[in-house]
Order: C-alpha cells, then structure tokens, then sequence
C-alpha cells in the first residue's frame, strides 16, 4: 500500500521540516518532501495540518508478564503492545529472564512464546541473567548472534536477582569478546535488605519505608561500582530506570572523563517523588517501584541530566501490578508490594507535555529521548528511531495543541490504575502507524494481535 502523510511538520532528531509530506510504499518511508502528493497516486492520503509528524516512539525498558512476588505483572504481550500504540510506542524491548537453575536459551524461548501471536508491535529482547557461569558465558555469545545483544545485571534484590562483583565483572569482560552490552540495575541491595529488616522489626510497615529503606546514597555507589567495574573490563555499561542526582553525579563524572557509560531515566522519576508513596492509607503503594522515587529536589538534576546527554534516554520500566489485588499482597509489611508501575502508554504524552511544552527540551530532543537514542544504543538505527528513506514507516501524527485528561478511565494498559490520574496535558498522538499499516486512527484501534515482529538487533560493538 503506498500512503502519503499530507502537510505537517515532520520532527526528527536532527531537522524540523515545515509543510512536509512522507510518502510511504510498503513498510518503508521512500521520500520526504513538499508538495509531493501532487500528481502521484496513492492509496490513503492522512492530512497532517498542523500537526507534527515524528518517529514511533522505542520504549527499551518493559516488563510484560514479568512474575514477580507470587504474581506477575497484568500487562502481557497483548493489552501491553496495544497500550504502547495508543501511547505512540511502537517497538518495545522486553526483559526475558533466566530462571535459577536452567541456561539462558530456555528463558529465551519463554518469552519467545509469551509474545508470539500476541504482541501488536514489534519487539526485541534483552536478557536477564540471574547466574553467571560458563555455560550461561557462552550462551551470551550466542543470543547475540541471534540479535539479544544486551543482557540485564542486578546489584539488588538478594537471593532473587542479585548477582555479585565477581559475577558482574565476568559477564563485562565477556562482553568485550561478543559485542554485547552488559544493563545494571544498580542499587546495593545488601545495605538495602538490612534496612529493609530494621524498619519492619520497628514497625515502620506502610510503603513510604519502601523509599526510606532504599536511599539514593546506595544507588550513587552501586552506580559508580557498576561503572568501575566496566571499565576496569574495558567495555560500555548502561545503568537503566536513573533516579537519583547520586546516580547522575557517577554517570556524569565517567561520561566526563570519557568513559562509555549511558543511562536512562523514567517518567515517574521526573513527574513523582517520595511525598507519592507517602499518601494516606495504602495508596502509597501504587507508587512502589525501584529505585524508589525520590524527594522532589532531585527531579531538577534529572532533567539537567536530560538536557546536556548526561541521560541519554526516557524509558518506562512499565510494570503494572493492579493496586486492589495484587498490591495489596504487601498490605503490613510493604518489602512484598510488587515493585512496579504502569506507563507504557503516557510515556510520549507525559514527556511531551512536561519537558517541550516547559521549555525544558525542544521537539528534537524529545525524538531523539523517545525513539532516535534508543534505536541508536540497541541496535535498531536507522531501520526505526528516525523518519528518513529507508527506515520502517513507523510514524506518529502528534497533535500539539489536543488537550486531555490522563486517567485510569481512559487509558488501555491492563492496570486499575495511573500513576499521572488527573494530569491535564497539551499534546496527544492521533495516528500511529508501524511498517505502513495503521495502528490508530483517532479512537479506532487497527492493530492485530501477532501483528508486531521481533527484531534482531547488532551488536552495541557495531553502533
């Protein structure tokens, strides 16, 4: 099918194009420029008066269906990937997790099958490793011939996912030989467990302790061990869901020095503190996610780190747990609240309203957060990430000036909450399309479960 997308203003990381058209034959962009629709035939012509005209958004942090204390998140493959469009997401990269005992292929293989003909967009994995030994080494290398190039590594959650030093610098150095791309979730979780045992042993049960017990002080030195470990293996580390300006700092100063460290952050660490786990009752626990969010005071550094690429990338880390039975799994004692949020589908939205119509970042910066970087550092650029002859037709028509509510009421995610309920916000997309098809059109959805492909990315030693 050939579509031309008529008259807006086309934004990518680089250019902002006025009355411009996007002509697209098949799933790919084949030509931009003004005035093209006349005299070609086409098959559907989608006027963009007005309106900008930017890459699908790259969500690289999701969960779906991810188990976690006794229960699993209530997004899966299907309701997840069909928010996501709504949201103007249109690939997602998952973590596929490594079960204790068993070789990262059959972890693989799992959520293979979790997101085969159910997921609406396309997808990629990374790869979560609970154990580091020879055999999961070698498998490494060859998930990453097969485009899994990135692999997830816990300095928290003891005897769940926490590995140690040791562990985290062999799959480092690993990394150096295959291409790969080591992700750290970097909090020291055994100061963060005997905190966590000392406020319940007082008493201190709610889920405000949840934030209390895991301070930003542990997650600045996890952070900064993570980055000497990579750099005494000399490869690249990627510190995902950033929350703290302790973090940022250690980021900041090896970026500084010329390390090859990157980091994201999430919305909920930029819109959200400390004062949301706090509200009255057990309404706190919506809000348990890790890291914990913060004070307020440290969402300024936060978007200072967004504006000089000391953060090179928004990502959601979306997984929802519902607040009426499966939050409540936690009610007196808030170490078993599922740690969580939903987001998958504001992401776009909340990042536009907070940080273009602020004044904080310009419409380029907000592509390149939301779709060019993410492509770029996992291995998809310039197939997705950009508007360009060539790439896949990934395309979001973004009305700047819409005006909306974001509520629970109204959203598609799989969750009896939202983390932003009330949020009036300027900016709404109103047709999302992947590959040349549309995904929606207004209020209609046209996405089909199965419909999104898997994606094999290149090495990071390639980007």
């Amino acid at each position: 099918m050939r579509m031309l997308i008529e008259g807006g203003t086309v934004v990518t990381a680089t250019e902002t194009l006025r009355d411009t058209d996007v002509l697209i034959d098949g799933e790919k962009v084949v030509a931009l420029g003004v005035g093209l629709g006349a005299g070609i035939e086409v098959d559907r012509r989608i006027s963009a008066a007005g309106k900008l005209v930017m890459p699908g958004g790259i969500d690289a942090h999701t969960h779906m269906e991810l188990p976690f204390g006794g229960t699993f998140a209530s997004d899966d493959f299907g309701t997840g990937t069909a928010a996501a469009a709504w949201g103007g997401t249109t690939t997602i990269i998952d973590f596929a997790v490594q079960d204790y005992g068993e070789g990262l292929r059959k972890g693989l293989d799992r959520w293979h099958e979790k997101a085969a003909g159910k997921a609406h967009i396309d997808y990629g994995f990374h790869m979560i490793m609970r154990e580091v030994t020879d055999q999961s080494l070698k498998e490494m290398d060859e998930l990453v011939d097969e485009g899994v190039t990135s692999f997830k590594l816990f300095m928290a959650y003891p005897g769940v996912f926490m590995v140690d030093d040791a562990s985290i610098f062999r799959a480092m150095s690993r990394t150096s030989d295959n291409g790969g791309l080591i992700m750290m979730h970097a909090e020291n979780g055994g100061a963060i467990d005997v905190l966590v045992q000392r406020y319940l042993a007082e008493g201190n049960v709610d889920p405000y302790y949840h934030g209390l017990s895991r301070p930003p002080s542990m997650e600045g030195e996890a952070t900064h061990r993570a980055i000497a470990l990579a750099e005494l293996a000399g490869v690249a580390v990627y510190i995902v869901h950033l929350a703290s300006r302790d973090a940022l700092e250690a980021v900041r100063e090896a970026r500084d020095r010329g390390g090859a460290t990157f980091a994201e952050t999430c919305p909920q660490y930029l819109f959200l503190s400390l004062d949301d786990l706090a509200k009255p009752g057990f309404e706190g626990a919506k809000y348990v996610c890790s890291p914990p969010l913060r004070p307020a005071d440290h969402q300024d550094d936060l978007w200072k780190g967004l504006q000089m690429d000391d953060l090179q990338l928004v990502a959601t880390d979306h997984c929802p747990f519902h607040f009426k039975d499966q939050k409540t799994l936690g009610q007196g004692d808030f170490s078993k609240i599922p740690n969580g949020v939903p987001g998958v589908e504001d992401r776009y939205t909340v990042l536009w309203h907070g940080g273009v119509n602020s004044g904080r970042i310009d419409p380029n910066r907000f592509v390149e957060l939301v779709a060019t970087a993410p492509a770029k550092l996992f291995g998809l650029y310039p197939r997705k990430g950009t508007i360009a002859p060539g790439s896949d037709a990934d395309i979001v028509v973004f009305d700047p000036n819409l005006e909306w509510v974001i509520s629970a009421d109204n959203h598609h995610m799989n969750v009896d909450y939202n983390c932003y309920e009330g949020m009036r916000v300027r900016g709404k997309p109103v047709v999302v399309t992947q590959r040349g098809h549309i995904l929606v059109e207004g209020d209609t959805f046209h996405a089909r479960p199965g419909q999104g492909r898997f994606l094999e990315r290149s090495r990071f030693a390639e980007r």
